[in-house]
C-alpha cells in the first residue's frame, strides 16, 4: 500500500526541517552537501508514493506497476562515425563499436509489465540550466524507449513565469523555458509542489522560510501522473 497524502504531507514537514539541524550535527560531511542531498532523497520518495497512488486511483493492478534506476545504454550514432575525418579513428570505432555508449537513467523508471513508460527527474528546485540538462537526457533516452512521457518533478520553480503556482488550473510556463524546449522534440510534464519562485536566499530548510507542502497541489500532481498512466492500463 503506498504512503496516503496526508502521511506524505508529514513526512516533508519533518524531513525538511529536520535537515538543517542534522547538517549541522554532522561533521564528517559539507554542509551544503547533506542539504542537497536531503533533499534529492525527499523530493524521489515523494515521487515515488505519488506514482503508487495515482496508479492505484486509476485502478490499476499493483502487481503490473514496478519503480527501478535501470540504466539504459545509448548507442553511438553511425552516421557521426561517418563523418569523422580521419579513416583510422572511424575503423577503431567501428571495431570496438560495443564499448560505445553512453549509460544513462533518469531518478526514477516507471515500469508497466516490466516496460518502462514513464521517466521522472526528481528536483528540490530547477532553473533553466537545468532544463536543458533534463531535455538532453530525455532525447537520449527517446532514442532507446521512443513513447516514454517525460515526467519533471520539482518541489520549487526557479524557471520564472507561473510555474511556482501549483494550484493553477492551466500553467502558462515561462518566456524563457518555453523557448528552450521549442528546439527539443520532448513533451515535458512540469509538476510542482510548493508555492512562490524559488528565491536562493531563503532556504526551505531554514524555518525563516519554511514552504507548507499543500495537500491540494500534492493532489494536483497526482491526478497529473494518473492522467499520464491512463493509456497503459
Amino acid at each position: 500500500m503506498p504512503y496516503s497524502i496526508d502521511e506524505i504531507v508529514k513526512a516533508y514537514e519533518i524531513l525538511v526541517k529536520g535537515i538543517e539541524a542534522e547538517a549541522k550535527d554532522n561533521e564528517d560531511r559539507a554542509f551544503g552537501g547533506i542539504i542537497r542531498s536531503g533533499k534529492g532523497h525527499l523530493v524521489e520518495s515523494i515521487a515515488r508514493h505519488m506514482v503508487e497512488i495515482a496508479w492505484q486511483n486509476i485502478s490499476g493492478k499493483p502487481e503490473r506497476l514496478s519503480l527501478g534506476t535501470q540504466t539504459y545504454k545509448i548507442p553511438i550514432k553511425k552516421s557521426y562515425i561517418e563523418k569523422l575525418k580521419h579513416a583510422e579513428v572511424r575503423e577503431y570505432i567501428y571495431k570496438n563499436i560495443k564499448d560505445y555508449y553512453y549509460g544513462l537513467r533518469t531518478d526514477i523508471h516507471v515500469s508497466i509489465d516490466n516496460k518502462m513508460v514513464m521517466g521522472i527527474e526528481c528536483k528540490a528546485y530547477t532553473e533553466n540550466a537545468m532544463i536543458k540538462r533534463i531535455l538532453v537526457d530525455f532525447t537520449l533516452l527517446k532514442s532507446v524507449i521512443p513513447d516514454i512521457t517525460c515526467v519533471l518533478l520539482q518541489l520549487e520553480s526557479q524557471l520564472t513565469g507561473d510555474y511556482g503556482d501549483p494550484k493553477k488550473e492551466i500553467t502558462y510556463g515561462s518566456h524563457s523555458s518555453h523557448t528552450i524546449m521549442s528546439y527539443f522534440d520532448i513533451d515535458l510534464n512540469i509538476i510542482t509542489l510548493l508555492e512562490g519562485e524559488r528565491k536562493v536566499n531563503e532556504p526551505i530548510h531554514d524555518s525563516r522560510h519554511y514552504k507548507e507542502l499543500k495537500k491540494d497541489a500534492l493532489e494536483k500532481g497526482i491526478i497529473s501522473i494518473s492522467e499520464l498512466l491512463k493509456k497503459y492500463l
